[in-house]
């Protein structure tokens, strides 16, 4: 197990690393984070201590069932699945960043309780850019709208941008998904928002890590090509399965 996750985590970099090269783009741009929903601690722990040290979980329960068994290591959490308003003050004991904010009563339940921990929170804005109604995530229409808003919440620190981009296709379908979250990135950038510059693209996974690089992505999400096929069929994709 621990040889087959080391010589995955290889293969994962090389490909990002090509990637890069390939799209005439420094490698130290894009980071690797490992998505362990379903990922047993054990196996968790080889690749951090491979050198990892940043994880994604889509449920808060993983976050603290798996808690007692990796505290001794250095990692940095986020949260990148969809977030109920009920889970807001558990999930904050564990996380750095929220990658899914998608809706004002979210953003409203945050900045409640982070001001009552007198802290603020990294956030990326989750756009749904392959109208999928199999995902959560903004209409690309209504992201403007939503970060004006919420820019009236100083404990909401926005990162910048993610998408689980069109899967399960041909690669070229997928690509038109991942570019469409850099032009709305650039959109951002034209309407000038104050304080707002430099905003990061979380976009990518085991399938489509390739066209996310060359569309721009500074965070790719692998879990699969790193720990092995841990769904059927097309579950992994369809944020709106019971959990």
């Amino acid at each position: 197990m621990k040889e087959d996750i080391i010589y995955n985590l290889k293969q994962v970099h090389d490909r990002i690393e090509k990637a890069c090269k390939t799209s005439g783009r420094d490698t130290a741009d894009v980071q690797l984070l490992l998505a362990t929903k379903t990922v047993p601690a054990e196996r968790i722990r080889i690749a951090i201590e491979a050198g990892e040290n940043l994880i994604g979980e889509n449920k808060m329960q993983e976050f603290r069932d798996k808690d007692s068994e990796l505290k001794d290591l250095n990692i940095e959490r986020h949260f990148i699945g969809h977030l109920q308003t009920n889970k807001v003050k558990e999930v904050l004991k564990y996380v750095s960043c929220i990658q899914s904010l998608d809706r004002l009563t979210l953003a409203e339940e945050l900045h409640k309780q982070l001001q009552k921990e007198n802290r603020t929170i990294a956030v990326f804005v989750q756009v749904n850019t392959s109208f999928e109604e199999s995902k959560f995530g903004l209409s690309p229409t209504e992201v403007i709208p939503f970060i004006k808003e919420i820019r009236k919440y100083d404990t909401l620190i926005i990162k910048g941008l993610m998408t689980i981009g069109l899967l399960d296709v041909e690669k070229e379908k997928m690509r038109p998904s991942l570019h469409l979250l850099k032009e709305i990135r650039d959109q951002i950038y034209e309407a000038e928002i104050e304080g707002l510059s430099n905003l990061k693209l979380s976009m990518g996974m085991s399938q489509d890590l390739e066209l996310a690089i060359a569309e721009g992505s500074n965070l790719v999400r692998v879990g699969t090509s790193i720990f092995g096929n841990r769904f059927l069929g097309k579950e992994i994709w369809n944020e709106n399965i019971a959990e």
